[in-house]
């Protein structure tokens, strides 16, 4: 019983770090403003 608690405790672990490294690695989906056009300094940061 003690293995099979071990055994969902690690499988959990390393599945919430996949999730974690995932989203951490890919890139993020910027939403462009219409209004800002290219200028940076436009104050809409």
């Amino acid at each position: 019983m003690n293995t099979l608690i071990q055994n969902i405790l690690v499988f959990s672990t390393v599945a919430i770090a996949f999730v974690f490294l995932v989203k951490k690695f890919m890139p993020k989906k910027t939403k462009t403003n219409k209004g800002c056009g290219t200028n940076s300094n436009c104050g809409c940061h």
